[in-house]
């Protein structure tokens, strides 16, 4: 089942393309490292947080691909910015990406800060995040025997007593 958001009546609207929380079915937690917008090693577009923080999503879903789940199944983001200024520009890649990845509109809960550095100080954005794998269904069961009545047990019970020579 596909996490769903959580809204307080007693909260004003989010600021932004998040939920307040998040309620996911049990099953596995997919946890992924803070990821980057690098590709195959290469910084993609320096100086562009736009562009690092379109593939730095594109690295989550890689891993949570990786994982055996998508994106759909993200119940948390937490987002490292190194400059405020660059909050805007965040928002709007989020705003081009965001419907291909949650096309129904709800957003898992996003955190973000502006940091003082990433690890690599071209870096302008990381973004770490959380997910719940479905469950597998169990397999489905074996019929079970006809039950066992009241009755059957005692005529069982008398047949067993017959052969045995004694009575009941």
């Amino acid at each position: 089942m596909t996490p769903r958001a959580v809204t307080s009546k007693e909260l004003g609207p989010t600021l932004g393309m998040y939920s307040h929380g998040m309620v996911a079915s049990a099953g596995e937690i997919v946890v992924v490292a803070g990821q980057v917008g690098m590709d195959g090693g290469r910084l993609v577009g320096p100086g562009d947080v736009a562009a690092q923080t379109r593939q730095t999503f594109a690295n989550i879903e890689k891993v949570l691909r990786a994982a055996g789940c998508g994106m759909r199944d993200v119940v948390r983001f937490q987002t490292f910015l190194t400059y405020a200024s660059d909050i805007d520009h965040f928002m709007r890649a989020r705003r081009e990406v965001f419907p291909r990845y949650f096309p129904d509109g709800v957003y898992p809960p996003n955190t973000l800060l502006v940091v003082s550095r990433l690890v690599q100080p071209d870096l302008l954005v990381e973004i770490e995040a959380m997910a719940v794998k479905p469950a597998k269904a169990a397999p489905a069961a074996r019929p079970r025997a006809a039950s066992k009545t009241r009755a059957g047990a005692k005529s069982r019970s008398a047949a067993r007593s017959r052969r045995s020579g004694k009575r009941r």
